[in-house]
Formats: structure tokens, C-alpha cells, sequence
């Protein structure tokens, strides 16, 4: 089992900025791909970042590309958003993933419970 636990939510003013934090622990080792996900409220959840734990490009949605950052510390177990120039869009809560490896592309097996991030216009 991995458990995953996200910090660094909050209340912020448009064209802000935010870090976000995963902490992971347990097999960590078991899982090969980390992500953030959102949820706004009335919608659907919906992917925003990923990255892999050894490297390579990460991936994001393309309603934050060039305004967000995902970065892992694979000393550390422990994967960072940091959130750019917030937009009231933003608003939603955020939830860390982490994918088994060998699992399909489309599936996260583990999953944080969430952080509010709120942006006021």
C-alpha cells in the first residue's frame, strides 16, 4: 500500500502563487508515475500534471501549461505543484495519484485525500 498526503491548499487572490505538496510513504517503491488531479465543485475530476519518479518529461493538462510545475524529490518521496499565475478557474480541490507500475496508462491506484485551493477574483 502507499499512502499520499497533500498539503499547501489555501485561499489566494488571482495571478497568485501556490506550492502544493505530496508526501508519500509505504512501497512507494511499487509505483512508477505521480500526479495531481482537481475537482471543482459541480465537476467532474480532471487531470492537471504528471511525472515520472525516474525523470523524464512530465505531462500537464493544457488549461496550465506554461503556469504550472510539477517536481518530484525522489530522496524525499515527495512530489510538488507549484501553481503560477492562479486564475478563479483554478479553484477546486487537488489530489495527489500514484500509479503502480505495469498499471494502464489511465488508471492511478492510490490517492490522496485532497487540499482546497481557492482563488478569489
Amino acid at each position: 500500500q502507499v499512502q499520499l498526503v497533500e498539503s499547501g491548499g489555501g485561499l489566494v487572490q488571482a495571478g497568485d502563487s501556490l506550492r502544493l505538496t505530496c508526501a508519500a510513504s509505504g512501497r512507494t517503491s511499487s509505483t512508477n508515475v505521480m500526479g495531481w488531479f482537481r475537482q471543482a465543485p459541480g465537476k467532474e475530476r480532471e487531470f492537471v500534471a504528471a511525472i515520472r519518479w525516474s525523470g523524464g518529461m512530465p505531462w500537464y493538462a493544457d488549461s496550465v501549461k506554461g503556469r504550472f510545475t510539477i517536481s518530484r524529490d525522489n530522496a524525499k518521496n515527495t512530489v510538488y505543484l507549484q501553481m503560477n499565475s492562479l486564475k478563479p478557474d483554478d479553484t477546486a480541490v487537488y489530489y495527489c495519484a500514484a500509479r503502480e507500475i505495469g498499471a494502464p496508462s489511465y488508471k492511478y491506484d492510490y490517492w490522496g485525500q485532497g487540499t482546497q485551493v481557492t482563488v478569489s477574483s
